[in-house]
C-alpha cells in the first residue's frame, strides 16, 4: 500500500521542536512512503525494520509516537511493546497489522499499544489516529527540548546552540545534522541516517555531502567533539 502524500501541516507554535516519530515496520516500500507522507507533514521521521532495532531505537531515541508493527522479523511488535512499557517508556504506540479481528486487536492494546490499525488502511485515517494520539498525550514541555552534552547545549526550540557560555551560529543544515548526533549522543549515528533524517528519502546527490557538514562542524565546535567510527558512521563524544 502507498498513502498519497499529504501537503498539510500539523498545526504547532512556531516555537516548539517538530515532533518526533519512530516507524517499526518491515515492508520497505510501506515505511518509506508512510515516512515520506508524514515529512511532509511537518514530522521527523526515523524508519527500522526489525523488532530488535525498534526496541533499542524508542528506548534510546526521544519519539514523541512510535508506529509499529506487529509481524517484524527479530521480536514481534508485541513484545517490543510489551517490553517498552515494562522499562517505563510511556511514549504513544499506534500498532499495525495485516490481521484483524477482536482478539488481535485485543493483545494488542492490552500489551500496552495505545491504539490499533489493521491494514489496508487509509493515510488519512492514519494521520488522524497520529494526531489524536498527540492530543492526548498533551504538549511536549519545554525542558525537553534542551540537550545538554557536557559543555555543549542544544535547543530544538529556539534552534540555538551553545558551546561552554558562548552561542555558535550555525545554519539550518549544520543544527539539523548536529540535532541528530545529540540526540544520540555516546551511540553511533550512521551517513544513512543523517541523510533520512536531514535530506529526506528523496536525496539522490552524493552522500559524502554529510562529510562536508560534520567538517564544518567540527570547525565550529572543535575537532575533538565528534569521533569518526571507520565503516559505522559518527558520534558525538560524552563526557562528564
Amino acid at each position: 500500500m502507498c498513502p498519497p502524500v499529504s501537503h498539510h501541516r500539523p498545526t504547532r507554535g512556531a516555537s516548539r521542536r517538530p515532533f518526533r516519530f519512530l516507524i517499526v515496520e518491515d515492508e520497505k516500500r510501506l515505511a518509506v512512503s508512510l515516512a515520506k507522507g508524514l515529512t511532509a507533514e511537518g514530522y521527523a521521521v526515523d524508519v527500522v525494520h526489525d523488532g530488535i532495532d525498534g526496541l533499542h531505537r524508542a528506548s534510546e531515541g526521544s519519539y514523541d509516537l512510535v508506529i509499529l508493527d506487529i509481524m517484524l522479523p527479530g521480536m514481534n511488535g508485541y513484545r517490543v511493546c510489551a517490553a517498552l512499557r515494562a522499562a517505563g517508556h510511556d511514549v504513544p504506540i499506534l500498532m499495525l497489522t495485516a490481521k484483524d479481528g477482536e482478539y488481535d486487536e485485543a493483545e494488542g492494546l492490552d500489551t500496552g499499544a495505545d491504539d490499533y490499525l489493521t491494514k489496508p488502511f487509509s493515510y488519512v485515517v492514519l494521520v488522524a489516529r497520529v494526531k489524536a494520539l498527540l492530543r492526548r498525550r498533551g504538549p511536549v514541555g519545554d525542558a525537553s527540548s534542551v540537550h545538554v552534552v557536557g559543555e555543549l547545549k542544544l535547543d530544538t526550540a529556539a534552534r540555538r546552540v551553545f558551546l561552554a557560555e558562548d552561542e555558535v551560529a550555525l545554519t539550518t543544515k549544520e543544527f539539523s545534522v548536529l540535532e541528530q548526533l545529540v540526540v544520540r549522543a555516546g551511540e553511533v549515528v550512521s551517513k544513512a541516517d543523517i541523510l533520512e533524517h536531514v535530506w529526506d528519502f528523496a536525496y539522490d546527490g552524493d552522500p559524502n555531502i554529510v562529510e562536508v557538514y560534520i567538517s564544518t562542524l567540527r570547525r565550529k565546535l572543535g575537532s575533538a567533539l565528534i569521533k569518526t567510527v571507520r565503516g559505522a558512521g559518527y558520534r558525538l563524544e560524552v563526557r562528564p
